[in-house]
């Protein structure tokens, strides 16, 4: 069973979304805050698997609440809900750990399928999110869509053959059992290939590196559920 933390300001939204999570037998939400600060206590006395938090809410944001949740919780995955047109917030909810984000007007199917990747230690993108992050850095970053993705693209060239395949994956939302099945490997040497990718390509996180491979336009198609 992934118990779960929900956070957001808006009570409808935290009645949908745990609607949404108690359609699947695997997922129990064991508490509900309404801002970042009673989610950072909830999630150091529940120690849930995942915290979906709303990246923006009163008194204590989801951005900082994901970062404190992550220190008082380590074992506490995190994933953000956002709305078109909170780019920045994106960006820096990643750089603060978290491993998943998702658009709220996105398919409940997202949803489960988000929470369960991050739960089992993959970083999760919505694709609509992760075509957002993408553009957001082409318009803001030196050389545009065309300098973002020869830069991803020689950063991921950095790597070896088996890291780039790894890479794809990860990308793609596959945690390290799923991409050991793809590849036929076992997963402590997937995991070791994750942490050489992080450090070849300077990032902190599998999500910040789902980024990268989405820049560099080399995610693998997911798959069913658990391949």
């Amino acid at each position: 069973m992934i118990r779960v933390l929900i956070a957001d300001d808006e009570p409808m939204i935290r009645a949908g979304v745990r609607a949404v999570l108690a359609a699947d037998g695997g997922l129990e939400v064991v508490a509900e805050a309404g801002d970042g600060d009673e989610a950072v206590e909830l999630a150091r006395r529940h120690r849930p698997d995942v915290a979906v938090l709303d990246i923006r809410m009163p008194r204590v944001s989801g951005i900082e609440a994901a970062t404190r949740i992550r220190e008082a919780a380590p074992g506490t995955g995190v994933v953000m809900l956002t709305t078109f047109g909170e780019d920045d917030y994106i960006l820096r909810a990643l750089s603060g750990g978290a491993a998943g984000f998702l658009v709220k007007s996105g398919p409940p199917e997202e949803l489960i399928a988000g929470v369960r990747a991050v739960a089992g230690g993959a970083a999760w993108l919505s694709p609509k999110v992760a075509a957002r992050v993408v553009a957001h850095l082409a318009a803001t970053g030196a050389g545009g869509a065309a300098g973002r993705r020869a830069t991803a693209r020689e950063r991921v060239a950095a790597l070896t053959a088996r890291e780039r395949d790894v890479l794809a994956h990860l990308g793609a939302g596959l945690s390290n059992g799923q991409i050991a099945r793809r590849l036929h490997v076992v997963e402590g040497t997937v995991k070791a290939h994750v942490s050489s990718i992080l450090a070849r390509l300077g990032v902190d996180n599998r999500a910040a590196a789902a980024v990268v491979a989405h820049e560099a336009g080399m995610t693998a198609a997911p798959g069913p559920s658990g391949q």
